[in-house]
């Protein structure tokens, strides 16, 4: 039996009410995060990160939980005092196309910016997405700090086919400075 009309409308009204929930992930999350970017290797566009690691720096760590699964997490990675890396940005497959994505790097953005970063980067395979939520492509040569803190000592130094993107925090943020009114 095919479902009908009202019956598809019935179950995308239903989709929608199941929204996921972002908030910063707890050491209940270690293994959840580990096993989303462990899965999601395969397709060559993460970084590996070992348990011990992801434990160590859970507090840096955001999570997207759907109807009590994790289906999506982020990390917060200072690179120096002035900026901040979105690493592990990972979505599950069947999760993908709803925003949960974006709604990762929105958080790990105000949290930048709360923690007085200038600057927010990633290194991506798809530039085009950070570029729909604003970031820039720039040179590799304008983020150092991970040039230092990773890219020496990877194994595909020069060859990795990474572009660097970058978000510039401090003209948001003044931006969001409300104006002050001139009306007596």
């Amino acid at each position: 039996m095919s479902p009908t009309l009202i019956d598809i409308e019935e179950l995308k009204s239903h989709e929608s009410d199941v929204e996921s929930v972002v908030r910063s992930a707890t050491e209940a999350d270690v293994d959840a995060i580990h096993r989303l970017v462990s899965t999601h290797m395969t397709e060559g566009r993460l970084l590996p990160r070992s348990r011990e690691e992801i434990a160590a720096r859970i507090a840096r760590f955001i999570v997207a939980v759907d109807d009590g699964r994790v289906v999506g997490c982020a990390d917060l990675a200072p690179l120096s005092r002035r900026v901040a890396e979105v690493r592990s940005l990972v979505v599950s497959g069947g999760a993908r196309s709803c925003g949960i994505g974006r709604r990762l790097v929105r958080e790990l953005e105000k949290r930048a910016l709360a923690s007085s970063f200038e600057s927010l980067t990633a290194f991506t395979h798809t530039p085009g997405y950070f570029v729909q939520l604003g970031f820039s492509i720039v040179p590799h040569t304008w983020v150092p700090e991970k040039i230092e803190a990773d890219c020496r000592t990877c194994a595909q130094f020069r060859h990795c086919g990474q572009y660097a993107v970058m978000l510039p925090l401090i003209r948001m943020q003044a931006a969001r400075v409300p104006a002050h009114s001139t009306h007596a």
